[in-house]
């Protein structure tokens, strides 16, 4: 049967270009079981691939004249062969259709048993490591006749215009002024930032947002390249079980993993945490890390926060005296939005302020430490910053710098509430100081005053935590 469809292949290939240009570039010579098949493929291949034409009946006689590597036997079984075809496709009419959906899942079973043979002989070869066996696989598994080149405008009119109509999948944020400003929350392959200096809240950000979608029943990758992975577990509890920090240590077991128990009752979110050196570790590390995660334990991430950028290393780029930051930076940037659109999610991560920036009252994208080049990149950037008087009333100031996703000046300033014990960011409800203006009703649902009052006050429970007992004071 394979041996048929093999000849039934090598005769459309030799009568029809349309099936040539479309099956050429995925076929090898080593999927054919049949050798007189594969020689004759290795020089339609060889001559196609030169002239760019299909080669004639008499053409491939000539190639097969002038091999010196077969054996008389295989020469004639091969001859014979090629005659067969020949008389055979002048009385075929091409199937294309038919013939390109049998092409490729017979490309598709032979890619994935020669990549099971070189698998097995890698094994028993002691000159060889098993490392490379998953990327055979791999690639084995990614054969596909892959037909779209391209968005036609005139004749892709209506799926461009479904396109602007289908509901893109975001995730959400559990603040609505996010919401507002990014039209719904954050969407598939994109890179987004949080923009901070040292200790105003970069990572505080990023452990309320890997929060948030854990209680949304989101599946969360945290890598950190700063604390350790405990760490960031510990902020994470204090986030989600409303407690200070500095009482978390002090539940007991049966207070700590009751409110465990009962997230996990209420979200079918998973949420792993990965510590990598400081300095490193770059986006192949994190490629490989989700192909683990998937292979050893079934998990695919909604959602990815590196925490941070600026102290993320580069795969292409070594850093020396020939490399300055700006390209180096750049390349950081670029790697990690590689990322996301290669496993269609979003990443959220974190740089730091430059020194001019960490005393900035009005923070710009020349802020960022090192590299403008992060800016570029980057599809949506926001700033935190923060003074004696926000830091009395519990309050975090935040400006938006970048945003592909909506319009920038309807969210440009705006104030929340900080608790750094608890790990959380939350409405800051009618508090806010008087020289910050922007649309109440646009960013908070049942909103916030137009009048804004200056009086301090205790920050309020964060909405959507848990109210499972222990202390929340």
């Amino acid at each position: 049967m394979a041996v048929l469809l093999e000849h039934t292949i090598l005769r459309q290939l030799m009568s029809a270009p349309q099936l040539a240009e479309q099956i050429t570039p995925y076929l090898k010579d080593e999927y054919f079981e049949s050798q007189p098949c594969a020689t004759l493929y290795t020089l339609f291949q060889q001559f196609y691939e030169k002239y760019h034409a299909i080669p004639s009946f008499s053409v491939l006689r000539l190639g097969l004249d002038d091999l010196r590597t077969l054996s008389e036997r295989e020469v004639k079984a091969t001859t014979d062969t090629l005659t067969e075809i020949e008389q055979m496709a002048a009385m075929e009419t091409s199937q294309h259709a038919y013939l390109v959906e049998q092409a490729e899942k017979y490309c598709q079973e032979r890619a994935l048993y020669v990549a099971l043979r070189k698998s097995v002989s890698m094994l028993d070869d002691p000159k060889e490591t098993p490392h490379g066996i998953p990327d055979i696989l791999r690639q084995a598994l990614a054969v596909s006749f892959d037909t779209h080149v391209g968005h036609d405008f005139f004749g892709d009119a209506e799926a461009r215009y479904e396109f602007y109509h289908r509901a893109e999948s975001r995730i959400p944020f559990d603040l609505e002024v996010f919401n507002g400003m990014t039209k719904g929350g954050i969407p598939k392959k994109t890179l987004n930032v949080v923009l901070a200096g040292t200790n105003v809240g970069k990572s505080l950000f990023l452990v309320h947002m890997a929060a948030a979608c854990l209680r949304m029943s989101r599946k969360v990758l945290y890598i950190t390249l700063e604390m350790a992975e405990e760490r960031i577990a510990e902020r994470i509890d204090a986030n989600i079980m409303n407690v200070p920090m500095d009482d978390v240590v002090s539940l007991s077991r049966e207070q700590y993993l009751g409110k465990i128990d009962a997230l996990h009752q209420t979200s079918t979110g998973r949420l792993i945490v990965k510590e990598y050196p400081t300095g490193a570790a770059h986006a192949g590390h994190f490629r490989a890390l989700l192909q683990e995660l998937q292979s050893k334990q079934h998990f695919v991430p909604d959602i990815v926060f590196v925490d941070y950028l600026s102290i993320c290393s580069s795969g292409r780029i070594k850093m020396g005296n020939s490399v300055n930051s700006y390209t180096y930076n750049k390349s950081i940037a670029e790697e990690l939005r590689s990322l996301a659109v290669e496993h269609n999610l979003p990443i959220f991560t974190a740089a730091q302020f430059n020194r001019e920036g960490s005393g900035a009252s009005d923070p710009g994208l020349d802020k960022i430490s090192e590299s403008f080049a992060i800016a570029q990149t980057a599809d949506f950037i926001i700033a935190l910053t923060t003074t004696e008087e926000l830091e009395k009333n519990n309050q975090i100031q935040v400006y938006t710098l970048k945003n592909r996703y909506g319009k920038r000046n309807s969210y440009q300033k705006f104030l929340l509430g900080i608790d750094t014990s608890r790990m959380t960011l939350y409405d800051p409800g009618n508090t806010a100081v008087s020289n910050v203006a922007f649309d109440a009703a646009a960013v908070f649902a049942g909103g916030l005053s137009s009048k804004f009052g200056g009086a301090s006050r205790l920050p309020r429970r964060p909405m959507g935590h848990l109210n499972t007992g222990g202390p929340t004071d």
